[in-house]
């Protein structure tokens, strides 16, 4: 399993993704952020899925790209989805006869030169996609359940980026100590719009303990200024203890 988030503000990219690559009982650390400068344009390529899989299409788009010119992010997406189609045409027989299933999901952003504004695309496995923008800020693939709860509740078009990645990390990390298959370190990509270039960070657990252990105790006040009025009924209808005499 894996963590990618993206995230899509007005002024810019948010791009965040784990590390941890499970492979029957062997855990390894391997980066699944990609990111490319061309023609005056810049874009990442997050993915879940097979391995295997991932790094035969970026391979096969690497060598895309070279020769093709795109103007525009989607036709970019466009092509990493055929590259996945030819993958697919290559290898999912074989895979799913050996009892893997073909899948890979990716989250696409960034910016090309014919683009007015920075674009954010999940693609299926299938070669299909859709973009993310007003409305719905962010996606996230892979192991997805822990960490919307946060971003739904922060993140609208209007945030800016220094609280899109403050809300993107604790999502992460709400995700991390719920589930033993999403872990440190993490990578993360920024991109301004308008820019044509993108930043990359990448961050331990032990640059990150302090934050975790702070959000873990905002959380447990922020638990203990609840009114407890509500609860009053409740308890008065309780039944009690039996005790002997």
């Amino acid at each position: 399993m894996t963590y990618c988030l993206g995230i899509k503000v007005k002024t810019g990219l948010i791009a965040l993704a784990d590390t941890r690559i499970t492979s029957g009982t062997e855990t390894t650390s391997k980066k699944k952020i990609t990111t490319m400068q061309k023609d005056g344009g810049t874009l990442f390529i997050m993915t879940s899925g097979l391995r295997s899989v991932r790094d035969k299409a970026v391979v096969y788009f690497n060598e895309l790209i070279k020769t093709e010119n795109f103007t525009h992010l989607y036709e970019a997406v466009n092509a990493f989805g055929q590259q996945v189609r030819r993958v697919a045409e290559e290898d999912k027989d074989y895979l799913e006869k050996s009892g893997f299933k073909f899948d890979l999901n990716t989250i696409i952003g960034g910016q090309l030169k014919g683009d007015d504004e920075h674009k954010l695309f999940l693609l299926y496995p299938e070669g299909n996609w859709v973009e993310f923008g007003q409305g719905v800020p962010f996606v996230i693939i892979g192991n997805s359940g822990q960490g919307k709860a946060i971003l739904n509740r922060i993140l609208d078009e209007d945030s800016d980026m220094r609280l899109a990645l403050k809300s993107a990390f604790l999502s992460f990390d709400s995700t991390r100590v719920s589930s033993n298959n999403v872990d440190f370190p993490i990578d993360v990509v920024l991109y301004e719009k308008d820019a044509f270039e993108l930043g990359e960070q990448r961050y331990t657990q032990q640059d990150m303990a302090h934050i975790s252990a702070q959000w873990a105790e905002e959380l447990k006040l922020a638990l203990q200024h609840i009114p407890e009025e509500w609860m009053n009924t409740a308890f008065e209808n309780l039944p009690k203890a039996k005790h002997e005499v």
